[in-house]
């Protein structure tokens, strides 16, 4: 009978290229999963993997045995951490991936009601501007958007991304209010450089009547992250397009004020992905339902949405 630790390093090491790559999520040594694959393959008889300097690579062989075992291995660890407790309490490490302005604005508040309620799971929480792969980095889920559903991954909607044209009143009171999206060219802007693209994104804005028209926005002041997009709107430097959630807080103080009050541009939905299995793992489960409740709690759904005023 093959032991569960070298199945494992067999199927991390796949899925990561490397035996770096599965040590950093086994919490092992390089050296530690190499070993442990190579007795598996001395125990098989066969060759799993093309070593190089570089990266691993799968064999035929080991490209048919990874099929064969991959769903096994998994559903028989999601068994092992749901009764690793011994009153079935949800307990380990969570990782999770959270947009930085999402995340510690309205996620990590969170924080301590979830740590009361499941005092033995251990958070591992990333606050990160880039799409994850949730299988091959060893995350148990991540909230954000535009992540493409990979085989195995399954997303569940909490919100709508709405995007919305925001400044500071003493800015608001110092111009004409545009009629229109169009409109936002005579006004100083604070733009986003894309992280990925490294382009200046332009958005296509409507009204509840289904207006459509285009915003477009002078080059001013440029900057690649919306939270010092906001802050540059803070200080009266001009006219942003942020996502309702970026600015909620400070549009119900009153420190920022919306343009446009009656047009956003939709920018699709805010969504929790976490690996689609018959069998999650208790942790996983516990932090999905919390998410959820306090979504509601909160009535973020609503509140996010750019047609409410």
């Amino acid at each position: 009978m093959e032991t569960l630790a070298n199945l494992e390093s067999f199927v991390r090491s796949a899925e990561g290229g490397s035996f770096s790559a599965a040590a950093r999520r086994l919490a092992l040594s390089p050296a530690a999963v190499s070993r442990n694959v190579a007795i598996l393959e001395r125990n098989l008889g066969v060759r799993l993997f093309q070593r190089s300097t570089r990266k691993l690579t799968l064999t035929e062989a080991g490209e048919a045995f990874l099929t064969s075992i991959r769903g096994n291995l998994e559903s028989l660890q999601n068994a092992i951490s749901a009764v690793s407790a011994d009153d079935g309490e949800p307990a380990g490490m969570l990782k999770v991936s959270l947009s930085p302005t999402l995340g510690i604005d309205y996620l990590l508040p969170l924080l301590p009601e979830f740590l009361r309620r499941y005092p033995r799971i251990r958070p591992e929480w990333h606050f990160e501007n880039r799409v994850v792969d949730l299988i091959a980095e060893g995350y148990d889920a991540a909230i954000g958007g535009g992540f493409d559903l990979a085989p195995g991954v399954v997303a569940r909607t909490l919100a709508p991304v709405h995007v919305i044209a925001v400044a500071s009143p003493e800015y608001v009171r110092q111009v004409d209010a545009p009629v229109d999206p169009s409109g936002l060219v005579e006004l100083d802007c604070i733009t986003l450089r894309s992280l990925s693209s490294g382009r200046i994104r332009s958005w296509n804005m409507r009204n509840a009547a289904g207006d459509e028209a285009m915003a477009l926005l002078a080059q001013g002041v440029v900057v690649n992250d919306s939270a010092a997009a906001r802050q540059a709107a803070r200080l009266g430097l001009g006219v942003a397009l942020l996502a309702v959630s970026d600015v909620l807080p400070w549009l119900e103080s009153g420190e920022l004020v919306r343009v446009l009050p009656r047009w956003w541009g939709d920018a699709g939905a805010l969504s929790l992905y976490y690996a689609g299995r018959e069998l999650l793992p208790s942790k996983t489960r516990a932090f999905i339902d919390f998410v959820v409740e306090s979504f509601e709690r909160e009535d973020y759904a609503r509140r996010f949405a750019g047609g409410v005023s």
